[in-house]
């Protein structure tokens, strides 16, 4: 690995080199700089799909590195972001980096249809955290949405991120749900995810559009993620309940650099494919990696379930290869970050829950 990341580090439209990774970040900046790191892949791929990119729902987790990702790998693209822009923040630092903002509240038809009719667009808005408390908006912004951008952006091209919640739990020591998987959402919030699907394939078949169904879980960053969430659990002392006892995770860099190639491979109608990492990994096993980095004692309660939430990303290798940031590089930044006191999202997965209350 490479010395830590400095805001003086290399410029962001660099290339990632997955034999220069660093061994830490020392800010925010750092941390988003190289997540936009574009791969000869991604810059490849954007390369040979014409006309700009127009990301809705830019504001969320992944939406400012995923436009700033994308700036960076086509540059000769013009990227425009859309959300409300509650935070105006979040709107100067995109404009800052050369992504063109449209502030635009996507439950208003109108306001909908006056965006510009660009031939890419990632469908990047939702709801889920405090989904129980808000069943209707959740359906809103999940399925009713879904059906106005579909309707809209007939003439597009649209990726639309979705979740792998849409599937049951599956048996731990046989592979993941894979896309031939029938769906089995437990719980509205992942029920109103089936429903985003239903509306971006119905009108994708309806008006002849292409498209993907990005079913992701989990990515990760410094910020939040099931990474973060375990390693700030672990550093705190607190006890980690072991019923949720698998996982899959991917780097968010990798995750958005999937969405971006899969604007290359869209079909009609739009079909799903899965996004997260090859492994399947044993919660008890990173709690010990983290009390391990952080010399605290191992606190886990409970037995690990014989199922759990996966997903098989065979297709997804086979199109974009193997996921560039290693487990054990994101186990290292992970707990550094924690350690260090740096900023959280504050935004947990509660990828622990089983009975699909979010």
């Amino acid at each position: 690995m490479s010395p830590s990341l400095s805001p003086a580090a290399p410029a962001s439209a660099a290339l990632l080199d997955p034999t220069q990774l660093p061994e830490r970040f020392d800010s925010v900046e750092a941390l988003d700089a190289f997540l936009a790191r574009p791969t000869q892949a991604l810059v490849d791929d954007l390369a040979a799909v014409d006309g700009d990119l127009m990301i809705l729902g830019v504001a969320g987790k992944m939406g400012p590195t995923l436009a700033r990702l994308a700036r960076n790998a086509a540059p000769h693209k013009r990227v425009i972001g859309v959300a409300r822009f509650s935070d105006p923040a979040v709107r100067e630092q995109l404009e800052g980096w050369g992504v063109h903002t449209i502030a635009c509240d996507l439950l208003d038809r109108d306001a909908l249809q006056a965006l510009p009719k660009v031939p890419n667009i990632v469908f990047a808005a939702g709801h889920k955290f405090g989904a129980k408390d808000n069943q209707a908006l959740t359906w809103a912004m999940n399925t009713h949405v879904p059906a106005l951008v579909a309707d809209t952006f007939r003439q597009s091209r649209i990726v639309a991120f979705s979740t792998g919640n849409i599937y049951p739990l599956t048996q731990v020591g046989r592979q993941g749900a894979s896309e031939l998987t029938p769906p089995a959402p437990i719980g509205e919030y992942a029920q109103s995810c089936i429903g985003r699907e239903r509306m971006f394939q119905y009108f994708g078949a309806r008006h002849g559009t292409p498209g993907r169904l990005f079913r992701l879980n989990y990515a990760i960053d410094m910020r939040y993620g099931v990474l973060h969430d375990i390693a700030a659990k672990v550093h705190r002392g607190e006890t980690i309940d072991l019923a949720m006892g698998h996982v899959n995770v991917i780097w968010q860099g990798d995750a958005n650099a999937q969405a971006l190639r899969s604007l290359r491979h869209c079909t009609t109608p739009p079909s799903p494919i899965n996004c997260t990492g090859p492994e399947t990994l044993s919660v008890r096993w990173l709690v010990e990696e983290f009390a391990r980095r952080m010399d605290v004692p191992v606190r886990v309660s409970g037995q690990e379930a014989p199922t759990a939430l996966l997903s098989d990303t065979t297709q997804a290798t086979r199109l974009f290869g193997y996921p560039v940031v290693p487990l054990g590089a994101m186990l290292d930044w992970v707990a550094d970050w924690v350690i260090q006191q740096r900023p959280s999202l504050h935004k947990p997965t509660k990828f622990e829950v089983r009975d699909g209350a979010f």
